[in-house]
């Protein structure tokens, strides 16, 4: 394998983390951004009161978006796998 491979596969391997990590943690960030900003509306200083809805939010983006990310880490699989047979 030569360096060029190896950078290709690196390339593949940080671009699927992108798009596997990227929506969850978007949607992580806005709801965090939600209720902090509710948060400084009402004066309403709970460090706790963040945690819940995030988790929910995380938990649910997770069940609905788990299969685009299987099927994004399995075309990864593939394109490596093609690469160990193709030698």
């Amino acid at each position: 394998m030569t360096g060029a491979e190896v950078l290709d596969v690196g390339r593949d391997a940080i671009y699927t983390i992108l798009v596997v990590a990227g929506p969850v943690m978007a949607i992580g960030l806005v709801v965090g951004l939600i209720i902090a900003l509710f948060q400084s509306l009402t004066q309403i200083q709970e460090m706790t009161l963040t945690f819940v809805p995030k988790i929910l939010a995380i938990f649910l983006s997770l069940l609905i978006l788990m299969p685009f990310m299987g099927s994004a880490m399995a075309g990864l699989m593939a394109q490596l796998t093609e690469r160990i047979i193709a030698g």
